[in-house]
């Protein structure tokens, strides 16, 4: 069952080779997003879902990215990775749902498949292209979002937010629908729920401080 309302999921994250890389501090974030409210909050890796899971009562959308040789496929890319993210205590379990071949040669739709026989967990698709986000949803997916629109190689020209890609999804496909991916502002996150998204997801704008620190360097030229 999906226990998630429309609204703003914050996701909270960092880069591995920053200070905020730390399970309290990423609970320190989802912490001050639930407490000014968000509906939900997205969080990367068994470790720090667990610090969360403590802190907070929200829906948590849990991910493990995993780069692994000869595949393209990095968010939650096989099944044992879907387990420790629910086991770890995610209510949503997020997946990379695109066409490119994923490790192990395992299939999407027995990932979906098994995550809710085995896991008991709704799933989110996270797409690049109407395509893919269609083959999801046949698959059994509970949730797309558009969270990887632009960066793969079919994507890779475009800049995201993928406003064409969100209405194609809100108008063809019977789904509950996330925005994710290059939303920097209130009227951006505003944008993509006019345009018919249930909720949408937004990361760096909000607990991205070393990459938006980098920005304001880079513009400031000094």
């Amino acid at each position: 069952m999906l226990n998630l309302e429309p609204g703003l999921i914050v996701s909270c994250q960092a880069p591995v080779d920053s200070p905020l890389h730390d399970p309290d501090i990423i609970a320190a974030m989802a912490q001050a997003a639930a407490n000014n409210g968000a509906v939900g909050v997205r969080i990367d890796t068994p470790i720090h879902i667990q610090a969360v899971r403590k802190k907070v009562k929200l829906p948590i959308i849990g991910l493990w990215k995993q780069v692994i040789a000869g595949s393209e496929v990095y968010i939650t890319p096989q099944f044992h990775h879907a387990v420790a993210v629910a086991e770890a205590g995610a209510d949503i379990i997020a997946i990379d749902a695109t066409t490119r071949k994923r490790p192990g040669n395992e299939k999407l739709i027995d990932i979906i498949n098994r995550i809710h026989q085995e896991l008991h967990k709704p799933v989110m698709a996270d797409v690049d292209t109407f395509d893919a986000a269609k083959l999801a949803v046949e698959a059994g997916a509970d949730i797309v979002g558009t969270t990887l629109f632009g960066y793969t190689s079919e994507t890779k020209k475009f800049t995201p937010p993928g406003w064409e890609l969100l209405t194609q999804i809100v108008k063809k496909l019977d789904t509950f629908v996330i925005c994710e991916g290059g939303i920097s502002s209130p009227t951006e996150a505003k944008k993509a729920l006019d345009l018919g998204a249930n909720a949408v997801v937004v990361g760096t704008a909000i607990t991205g401080i070393d990459l938006q620190v980098q920005a304001y360097k880079t513009a400031l030229n000094c």
